[in-house]
């Protein structure tokens, strides 16, 4: 491999090792996602869900940002719900383009169709465009995560995109305690994420919040 003049061969094949890192560590806790007993998945989503609910962000917020939960992920569907109920403007994420996307509204559930990879999605021809300023709380997905706020997402740059452009939207990360590591490699265009929901509590910058443990 040619390496780029100016460059620095001891920070590319550091980057390179570190990529590699990533990728095997996402297609290991992708198989594991799979393996997990569909009941305890569940209960943990609910629980996660709870969790999430009761957040000062949450009830601060008028409008938020939230994933539509694939087969292996957690399902947001009823925190969707919730949130509909609760009267908030509900957006979730339409990409529109390579590592680009959006926030549209929805008034449904049954406003979502398969689009991008198969992801339930709003019509981006008549879902309303959510600005940015206005989200006052975006539920984010990962891969894995550490208790440390380091995320591994799936390698497509969305996520990271959109909070270097929009860095005063209040986020949240949730995962599943069983796909949780102690290290994620990280590089130096990863973000770290303050408040992190898993079925065993709310961690702040590392900290459990114990009087929300199980």
């Amino acid at each position: 491999m040619s390496i780029p003049v100016g460059h620095d061969p001891s920070f590319t094949e550091k980057n390179l090792s570190i990529t590699e890192a990533k990728r095997h560590l996402r297609r290991q806790m992708l198989e594991k996602a799979k393996s997990l007993d569909p009941a305890s998945a569940a209960i943990a989503d609910a629980r996660i869900r709870s969790l999430l609910l009761s957040t000062d962000e949450y009830n601060a917020a008028d409008t938020v940002f939230c994933f539509v939960g694939t087969e292996t992920e957690i399902n947001t569907a009823p925190f969707l719900e919730q949130a509909l109920w609760d009267g908030k403007t509900v957006a979730v994420p339409l990409c529109i383009g390579k590592r680009i996307m959006q926030a549209r509204q929805i008034f449904s559930l049954s406003d979502l169709k398969p689009g991008y990879y198969g992801i339930p999605e709003p019509d981006p021809l008549s879902s309303p465009f959510v600005d940015p300023s206005r989200i006052g709380l975006a539920v984010i997905p990962c891969v894995s995560c550490g208790h440390d706020g380091s995320r591994l997402g799936h390698g497509g740059g969305y996520y990271d995109i959109f909070f270097q452009e929009h860095p005063n939207i209040p986020p949240i990360m949730i995962c599943r305690e069983a796909l949780t590591c102690e290290s994620i490699p990280t590089q130096d265009h990863d973000l770290f994420f303050h408040t992190i929901i898993t079925e065993e509590g709310i961690f702040r910058s590392g900290n459990t919040d114990q009087s929300l443990r199980l």
